[in-house]
């Protein structure tokens, strides 16, 4: 069954994104490329099983606005460069089509700076990379919430990315076609659950920012948070 559960129907979205917001995401404004880009997302949704894992891999605000029927939706990112400048944005979905987004700016302290290069050295860190997806449960229905993790660091002329994906996932054997799937319990689903130790200091760093910042956010349209190439 889990042959059937493939990535095909997001193929155009990816090439479009690919092409047209590549180059915004993995530059910056003046040129040069960031230190950092970090980009956080959460979902909670209930999406035909035959895209979930595309869904997750690319950033949920992504899919086909017609295969979800539940929100809020949310991301956050930032992207840092060397000499300490940041943009942070948060984008907040409640409603299909129809994200608010608010940006933040400004220039991280020396400490600061030192602290998140130190945590971006770290040896266990820098030999991430994008795990295998999770196999699905063979009586798996639907995705019903997924969180994700995207990284891209700098590493003085080479990119390191990795994306880490949890998801929930509705499953149940289907009894007939006019009862539906029957109750199962849900299946919790985590390609980055040997990272955890790793990624802690990141995460925390990053959930630390958001926090400093959050008074200085504004309403903008959107421009961090795209899509990245997985790797």
């Amino acid at each position: 069954m889990t042959g059937a559960f493939r990535t095909h129907k997001l193929l155009p979205l990816v090439l479009v994104l690919g092409m047209v917001l590549a180059a915004q995401w993995f530059f910056g404004q003046d040129g040069s490329t960031p230190l950092l880009r970090l980009q956080h997302s959460r979902a909670y949704l209930n999406i035909d099983a035959n895209v979930q894992h595309g869904m997750g891999m690319l950033g949920l605000t992504y899919g086909n606005p017609g295969d979800v029927w539940q929100y809020p939706n949310s991301l956050s990112c930032v992207v840092v460069y060397g000499n300490g400048r940041y943009f942070l944005e948060r984008r907040e979905e409640t409603t299909v089509g129809k994200p608010r987004v608010k940006i933040a700016e400004g220039n991280l302290g020396a400490d600061d700076l030192q602290r998140l290069k130190a945590i971006l050295d770290e040896d266990a860190l820098r030999i991430i990379k994008t795990p295998k997806m999770p196999d699905l449960p063979a009586d798996a229905q639907a995705l019903r919430e997924v969180d994700s993790l995207d990284a891209q660091i700098d590493r003085g002329g080479s990119t390191q990315r990795f994306t880490t994906v949890k998801e929930r996932v509705k499953t149940g054997a289907l009894i007939s076609a006019t009862s539906g799937p029957s109750t199962g319990m849900d299946a919790y689903l985590d390609n980055g659950e040997p990272y955890k130790k790793v990624l802690s200091p990141l995460m925390k760093w990053f959930e630390g920012l958001e926090k400093k910042s959050k008074s200085d956010l504004k309403e903008s349209k959107p421009q961090y948070c795209v899509p990245m190439n997985i790797g």
